[in-house]
């Protein structure tokens, strides 16, 4: 079982507005919607990547997680690492991925997870060596994306592996027309995304509070 540690709420810090505000001019002037629910948003976020746009969301992160003792952050190759590396380095703690990938020096004594991809129709299994996670470690995790939350849900199965404690999660973009946040309150996990999509209309992205 993972270790959840009992939240409370965060107050909004001055300046979250703005930061919001501008992720989400960005992704209406840069994001393109495909299909009902995917949205592409690789020429800033997650292919080519803006550094000043991630250390301000690394940042942001910080200021909604800062009066939570986090020894790691972790995420999932390969898209989640930009924001998870700008994350760590305004906490100023190591940054742990989770490979998709086999390699030859990745072979022994992992946690692993089966992960299913509703975007690439594929499964993959994911791993994380145990000399990187242990029952001391208090987590938290950082990814690109929420929408139906297998990701999410591979990372807290290592966590729980790994005897570790799940102190949050925070994403840079949450798709809430799907399950992923359910998921994740139904485990009452602390969630901060820092933009919220209501819904795709027409091949126009709206937010949950337009």
């Amino acid at each position: 079982m993972v270790k959840f540690v009992k939240q409370t709420a965060v107050g909004r810090e001055k300046g979250w507005g703005q930061l919001v505000k501008l992720l989400e001019d960005r992704i209406r002037q840069d994001g393109q919607v495909l299909g009902a629910d995917v949205l592409k948003v690789d020429s800033f976020l997650n292919h080519q990547i803006d550094p000043d746009l991630m250390a301000a969301l690394g940042a942001e992160f910080h200021a909604r997680f800062k009066d939570v003792d986090i020894t790691k952050i972790l995420t999932v190759e390969s898209s989640g690492i930009a924001p998870a590396l700008a994350a760590g380095m305004a906490f100023h703690k190591p940054v742990v991925f989770a490979r998709k990938h086999k390699s030859l020096t990745l072979k022994d004594h992992l946690y692993t997870a089966e992960v299913y991809s509703f975007t690439k129709k594929t499964a993959n299994t994911i791993a994380i060596s145990t000399k990187f996670l242990g029952p001391n470690d208090r987590v938290l995790i950082i990814d690109d994306f929420l929408a139906n939350g297998q990701a999410v849900e591979g990372l807290i199965d290592i966590i729980g592996q790994a005897q570790a404690h799940l102190e949050g999660v925070g994403v840079v973009i949450e798709k809430s027309f799907q399950k992923g946040r359910a998921l994740l309150d139904q485990r009452h996990v602390h969630v901060e995304a820092l933009a919220r999509i209501a819904a795709f209309e027409n091949g126009q992205v709206v937010f949950e509070q337009d």
